[in-house]
């Protein structure tokens, strides 16, 4: 008999492996596939824009409706199934304006799935005396179907329609809400009206300073995402390097979220957090000047540190920040204002500068990295939960 927290974590790691397989279809090809139906860079950027903004408002929305009435469970599941009946629209479209209302009307659904599982997560982790530090041993699952992903389908698209990655995106969708009833329920009892002080206690000034910083990362990622396999198809690079490119950045994750519990073990989680934001700064500049294939591997190796190091860093210092009421929302709050407000904002001032700047702008993300770690190097000292 496999015992329940052997089953907790397994149904983790099963979504993660699902979720980031629509991520290693969705990240490289899917503005591919935008640029190829003509879009200029102002509409892929309006796109990825609208997609995140859309997350944003309705992350919280629903983070703050789990917490409230003690429903993450039966949120999370019923955002699984309406996201993939919205993304099944994307078949019949193939005009901007079409697909610019289908983007919201898909991330009011899953904008909040990855938070939603990054709580189940450090919950799952932290029932009887367990280490919220091994949350990469359960993360790696998803990082592993990644490069698996990436690569494969890197071959793949110099051979198939690049429309298939309407399709793949479907299914994985599909198999990620189809074993969604499987994720631990570690519901609370339902709160009162009393959980709005526990939101105000959450919202404090560390609280905000942490948000900020976390906002300007991942605004700098802003063209990595929106235009990296772009700007490496103009570099005359085919799509099979695109999809190694992609591969090599997950698998030198996969090595930090394998080791994560060591990791925060030596080193504190402050520390890991700013060494990621200086990282970041470098890893801009070389992709801004580099044509080398090997400097451009090079570049993607450091995304160990940029994402994988800076995610679980992230989800720890939140956990640490939020109160036992607010789990939810404290990821959910993270992921917008990071993933949500910062993808939007970078991926908005790409798409407007892009043509006329095109690489140059990653000079502009090194300086918004370096920004937020200089911010979160003078912020006050944290306390032990989140040191």
């Amino acid at each position: 008999m496999i015992p329940d927290n052997t089953k907790q974590t397994a149904a983790l790691s099963l979504q993660y492996f699902f979720y980031f397989g629509v991520m290693g279809v969705f990240l490289p090809f899917f503005n591919l596939y935008c640029y190829h139906l003509g879009f200029s860079g102002f509409q892929i950027g309006a796109l990825s824009a609208a997609r995140t903004l859309s997350m944003v408002f309705f992350s919280i929305f629903w983070g703050f409706v789990a917490d409230r009435y003690s429903i993450r469970k039966p949120v999370y599941m019923a955002c699984n199934a309406a996201a993939c009946v919205a993304w099944a629209l994307y078949l019949f479209s193939e005009s901007f304006g079409p697909m610019l209302l289908i983007t919201v009307v898909y991330s009011i659904f899953y904008g909040p799935i990855i938070a939603f599982l990054e709580a189940f997560t450090m919950d799952t982790l932290g029932q009887k005396g367990g280490d919220k530090r091994k949350y990469g041993n359960i993360r790696v699952w998803g990082s592993m179907n990644f490069i698996a992903v990436v690569v494969i389908l890197g071959r793949a698209m110099d051979a198939i329609p690049i429309r298939s990655v309407l399709f793949l995106i479907l299914i994985g969708s599909i198999l990620q809400a189809a074993f969604a009833p499987l994720v631990p329920d570690n519901a609370r009892p339902r709160l009162t009206a009393s959980f709005f002080s526990h939101i105000r206690q959450f919202m404090n000034r560390k609280t905000l300073v942490f948000l900020l910083c976390s906002f300007l990362m991942l605004a700098s990622h802003g063209t990595y995402y929106a235009f990296f396999s772009i700007h490496l198809e103009e570099l005359g690079y085919g799509r099979t390097f695109i999809g190694v490119a992609w591969g090599v950045a997950s698998l030198a994750e996969i090595a930090v979220m394998l080791n994560s519990d060591l990791l925060f073990k030596r080193f504190s989680i402050r520390f890991v957090l700013i060494f990621a934001f200086a990282v970041a700064a470098l890893r801009w500049v070389i992709l801004c000047v580099s044509v080398s294939s090997f400097m451009i591997l090079f570049a993607q190796i450091l995304h160990a540190v940029t994402y994988g190091a800076f995610h679980i860093g992230c989800i720890l210092y939140m956990d640490g920040l939020s109160t036992s009421e607010t789990k939810t929302f404290g990821q959910v709050a993270n992921n917008a204002v990071s993933y949500g407000l910062g993808m939007m904002a970078g991926f908005l001032l790409n798409g407007m500068f892009y043509e006329a700047a095109g690489p140059l702008l990653y000079l502009a993300s090194s300086c918004a990295a370096l920004l937020g770690g200089l911010i979160f190097f003078f912020s006050e000292a944290p306390n032990r939960s989140t040191s």
